[in-house]
């Protein structure tokens, strides 16, 4: 008898052959999930769109940054070693390194910037409530 291997999804897959089935009844899935409309937690399902949408515009605004930030961070090291490389204009390498590292210091910052937008845009669109402490 062959054991069949369970792994833990967050999400439920289809077996191979299964075909997903909506409840005749309306009532629920064959997941065990109800099919009746979701009211969402704003109770404005355009609103709600809006937010999930700004979500993502966030998150890809924060994954530019990261490659941004990569990006500068290895012309900067690129920089330094062609300083040593090359001696005779190891002041331009140098400060072109300074530069390089300063464009990835702030491109962390606006990645850190996007990752608290996108938060803030998550919390919103689920109807967490807001704490604005210290000011």
């Amino acid at each position: 008898m062959a054991e069949e291997k369970h792994h833990h999804h967050l999400f439920h897959h289809k077996k191979e052959g299964e075909d997903f089935q909506p409840a005749a009844d309306g009532g629920v899935d064959t997941y065990g999930y109800s099919t009746e409309t979701v009211v969402t937690a704003t109770g404005n399902e355009g609103e709600y769109e809006r937010i999930t949408k700004e979500e993502k515009h966030h998150k890809h605004k924060e994954h530019l940054g990261e490659m941004g930030a990569v990006a500068a961070g290895a012309f900067a090291l690129y920089e330094k070693h062609e300083a040593k490389k090359d001696p005779e204009h190891a002041h331009k390498h140098k400060i072109e390194e300074e530069v390089a590292a300063a464009a990835a210091v702030g491109a962390g910052g606006f990645v850190f910037h996007e990752h608290h937008e996108k938060k803030q845009d998550h919390k919103e669109a689920s109807g967490e409530k807001k704490h604005h402490h210290f000011g």
